[in-house]
């Protein structure tokens, strides 16, 4: 069977063709960014970032999208299989988001990296490269893993706790100043009232989860699952007694991390130790 033409020439990976779509119809337009945000009533940049990739938006924001350029249920079908495209994702991940998209809480302990759903583009692009990553392959991924972040974003995003090693916070991106960005994007998130941030420092000691980052999930029909990783490989592990023992040593852990307060003001004055210039 001969290969499929593209009528278009258009991107047929969803999230990219919600980007492009947006960017198109404002160039048809005629309209700034900086205009669009003062008609429509959102700032600006959130805009920008819709069309870069960086962000879906919400579907209230899609919506007015839609009414201003006269296109009702485009834009917002479009963000749908966006919102949805799970393929975007290697596959050993598929199935981990799939359930990450729809859990009810999530609680998550970093060993050495800050989790996707905290990373700026910046640190997700430098992690993903130092894996090996580059080119086409490496924009995808780190588009993908910003798409994420919206989980944490809405009056109805879930809870979300994190523990992250001092580790984590001790291994600084080579760029200065994208670092300082990363680090002022943890204290604001540790801000919203849906995100719980606490640190364990290095001098707690050994601990049950020295060896590797691990996610739990509380599902819709009140199971937990837990996703491992160490920098090779991960594992969706749903057995119920698997779960459980990591979840003791989770709880143990946390007993051992800072309280939300003091882990918000480690990372302040880890920000103020931050270098303001570019690196070298």
């Amino acid at each position: 069977m001969p290969q499929r033409r593209v009528i278009t020439g258009r991107s047929q990976e969803p999230r990219q063709r919600f980007a492009e779509e947006l960017r198109t119809l404002r160039a048809g337009s005629g309209m700034s960014l900086r205009q669009l945000g003062e008609r429509l009533g959102w700032d600006w940049s959130l805009f920008g970032k819709m069309e870069k990739g960086e962000t879906l938006g919400s579907p209230e924001v899609v919506q007015a999208l839609d009414t201003h350029y006269g296109t009702p249920g485009l834009l917002l079908a479009l963000w749908e299989l966006a919102a949805g495209d799970h393929t975007q994702f290697r596959e050993r991940y598929r199935r981990y988001m799939a359930l990450e998209a729809n859990a009810v809480s999530l609680w998550h302990f970093a060993v050495s990296v800050l989790p996707g759903l905290l990373q700026t583009p910046g640190y997700a692009r430098e992690v993903l490269a130092a894996g090996g990553m580059k080119g086409k392959e490496l924009e995808q991924q780190v588009e993908a893993r910003m798409g994420r972040r919206e989980l944490l974003e809405g009056e109805d995003a879930p809870p979300f706790r994190t523990i992250l090693s001092e580790a984590v916070l001790r291994t600084p991106l080579r760029d200065a100043g994208e670092w300082r960005g990363q680090l002022e994007h943890v204290v604001e998130l540790a801000e919203r009232p849906n995100v719980t941030m606490q640190v364990l420092p290095l001098n707690a000691g050994l601990h049950g989860l020295m060896n590797a980052t691990v996610m739990f999930l509380r599902l819709v029909d009140g199971r937990t699952v837990a996703y491992m990783e160490n920098g090779y490989q991960g594992d969706l592990i749903e057995e119920n007694v698997s779960v459980e023992r990591l979840q003791r040593a989770y709880d143990a852990t946390r007993d051992l991390a800072l309280s939300p307060a003091e882990s918000r003001k480690f990372v302040l004055a880890m920000l103020e130790e931050a270098p303001c210039g570019p690196s070298t």
